[in-house]
């Protein structure tokens, strides 16, 4: 099956993870594509199993004498909560000649190049877009097929030298579970990838460190004919809540190392509401400030309106791999960089404004820095994923395995 086709199969398959859910996997339904996938690596005569957490393990033995470390490859098959992953309808755009593409299930609606000029580095190649009803899935769909691509390839080419290497693919990435019950030493790699980047080239061993913020809001609702001093509107104290924290520290104002403070939900009746936050910062004594400073927001609004106004919940979601991966930066990162400079590929080494399976991974042992997988505009309709930029992941993933084999 070419990687193409291949994509097409898997972003056909509805996976959207579910952070209300408490169980692993959040939704049954993301078991489908990983039952597929399994069933496919034992096609192919490779030992796969998925286990009852949604993991699928799979181990290829090695073909050369000369010890080698062992390599692992990580993707998740499940698209973020954001936007619907149901019925997903891709346009196939072939020879890209720059110009604006309709997403023809939305009248009028454009992925043009004037709000995102990447597109025109990419004129000439193949283009996978949404019809704007739906996310598309490339993250991290993409990264699934170019590992089943590359694997595909060493199946196919016995002549392929490499050391053992091992696939994992994973659910719910996207709410911050991923790998929480991911077993490092059954997995068995000496060191992994995954492969859960964008843009052509991007290679990273920095994420944010990441923690959730939800505040419950208690009001008091009196009938507003007689309210007067007495109605606490737990909607407005909300959005007081919310302006005390500092706006220029929001998403839409930050870039590179900048950490944020980013509001993701708000529901809310007068009698109570509750607020969601998301805080993010690549350094650590930063990222505990942030916190400190939602608890003091808190803090002030249990003193201007009564204590147990504002409850809150934090919760930390994941750190800054790369006091874990950057000890073993000679061998990690720069083999990496070796390998796509072989793919024609011109590395570019950034921080992650999020973060990946890999942080996590990382954190247990497995020193775990992401590699593109070749897709832009995630979460949203204007999702898009140029195939040649696959290719290019999945040769990427070949160099690798064949530089550590050396």
């Amino acid at each position: 099956m070419d990687l193409l086709n291949r994509f097409l199969k898997y972003v056909a398959v509805d996976t959207q993870s579910n952070e209300e859910s408490a169980a692993q996997p959040s939704e049954v339904k993301e078991l489908v594509l990983l039952q597929m996938l399994r069933d496919e690596l034992v096609e192919m005569g490779i030992e796969a199993k998925l286990d009852e957490y949604g993991y699928v393990m799979a181990s290829i033995p090695a073909n050369i004498s000369t010890p080698a470390p062992k390599l692992g490859f990580i993707a998740h098959v499940d698209t973020a909560p954001d936007a619907s992953g149901k019925d997903i309808k891709p346009q196939i755009i072939k020879d890209y000649d720059g110009s604006a593409i309709p997403l023809k299930g939305v009248p009028g609606l454009m992925l043009d190049p004037k709000d995102f000029p990447e597109l025109l580095r990419h004129k000439g190649e193949t283009i996978i877009t949404t019809d704007g009803t739906t996310l598309l899935g490339a993250d991290d769909k993409a990264g699934v097929a170019e590992i089943m691509d590359a694997v595909q390839y060493i199946v196919e080419h016995p002549e392929f030298k490499h050391g053992e290497i091992k696939i994992g693919f994973t659910p719910d990435e996207e709410i911050g579970r991923g790998v929480v019950k991911f077993d490092v030493e059954r997995f068995g790699a000496d060191f992994g990838y995954t492969m859960d980047g964008g843009e052509v080239g991007e290679l990273e061993f920095e994420n944010f460190n990441a923690a959730s913020a939800v505040v419950r809001i208690h009001g008091r609702n009196v009938h507003p004919g007689y309210a007067k001093g007495k109605m606490l509107n737990a909607i407005l104290i909300g959005e007081e809540l919310n302006g005390l924290l500092p706006v220029d520290q929001r998403p839409e104002f930050t870039q590179d190392y900048e950490g944020f403070f980013h509001i993701v939900g708000f529901k809310g009746t007068v009698e109570e509401a509750t607020l969601t936050w998301i805080i993010r910062d690549h350094d650590r004594a930063k990222f505990e400030q942030k916190k400190e400073v939602i608890r003091r927001c808190c803090e002030f609004i249990d003193g201007k309106y009564g204590a147990g106004t504002a409850n809150l919940t934090l919760k930390d979601q994941y750190y800054n791999m790369r006091e874990m991966v950057e000890p073993h930066y000679g061998i990690v990162i720069e083999k990496a960089v070796r390998a796509m400079e072989m793919a024609g590929v011109k590395p570019h080494i950034q921080p992650i404004r999020g973060g990946t399976d890999g942080a996590n991974l990382s954190f247990k042992g497995l020193p775990c820095p992401n590699i593109f997988a070749g897709g832009l505009n995630f979460h949203g309709k204007f999702e898009w994923v140029p195939v040649e930029s696959m290719q290019k992941a999945s040769a990427v993933i070949l160099n690798i395995i064949k530089l550590y084999a050396e």
